[in-house]
């Protein structure tokens, strides 16, 4: 048991999550391609066309995963930057870091597949409804992250920085997912609960839930392959990591 302890601690060290990290990325890029392959055939050729919306309804497929994606990275990323905060760990920031460019990409893509299902459902590419408002509200929130880290030189006091507003943003995680419950919004209410059957044909779900999978590899995958670019960076003083530059490895 105290071994197990001590390899999980020696992973938090960038040298020794470096390798690590490159050995897990090509199988998440495997398993991104092979869930991304079957979500979208399901998706676009086997799911029923729905009887209200008709064919436009498919958006669904990439922004419903979008959407959940852009949440839960945010929450991910928030737990890295306050660990790292709370244990000044070098790799804690590193994880913030590399995860922010990918939260915000989800939350672009929640917002603009957004914006093309509403055009047609609603008659307008958008509205201050308060779904679509807070998580335009997060997406700022991943670009104010990421412009907070760049515009301070020192990688440390930038990890504090990006770690308290991370932090304070989390609050707005909860909001984007009650929205529709405590306001009255366009927005319609989830089709997939934890707690109901979901009101969806299963084809349609299984298209959705293997569309989020694909979406969470892509994200793991992007992370390790970020990481691995910022351990380089900001270990560049040491021995190790010039020899890894030298060789492109």
């Amino acid at each position: 048991m105290s071994n197990r302890v001590v390899n999980w601690f020696k992973l938090a060290s960038p040298a020794s999550f470096y390798p690590v990290a490159g050995k897990m990325q090509p199988w998440f890029w495997a398993l991104a391609v092979l869930f991304g392959a079957a979500g979208l055939w399901i998706s676009f050729f086997v799911a029923p066309t729905d009887a209200t919306q008709g064919e436009g309804y498919r958006i669904i497929f990439v922004h419903v995963p979008a959407s959940w994606m852009s949440m839960f990275i945010y929450l991910v990323m928030a737990t890295w930057a306050g660990i790292g905060l709370a244990l000044n760990t070098r790799l804690s920031g590193m994880m913030a870091q590399a995860l922010a460019p990918t939260g915000a990409l989800m939350a672009f893509l929640s917002l603009w597949t957004g914006a093309f299902w509403g055009k047609p459902m609603w008659g307008t590419w958008w509205v201050w409804d308060a779904r679509l408002t807070s998580e335009l509200i997060l997406f700022f929130l991943y670009l104010g992250f990421i412009a907070l880290q760049a515009a301070i030189d020192d990688p440390r006091r930038a990890d504090k920085a990006g770690a308290i507003l991370a932090l304070v943003g989390v609050v707005n995680v909860p909001i984007i997912y009650f929205s529709v419950k405590w306001w009255n919004t366009l927005h319609q209410g989830s089709s997939v609960s934890l707690t109901k059957a979901p009101s969806m044909a299963q084809t349609m779900l299984w298209g959705m839930l293997l569309m989020a999978l694909c979406f969470w590899m892509y994200s793991v995958a992007m992370t390790l392959k970020r990481v691995r670019t910022i351990i380089l960076e900001r270990e560049s003083h040491t021995e190790w990591a010039r020899k890894l530059a030298e060789v492109g490895t």
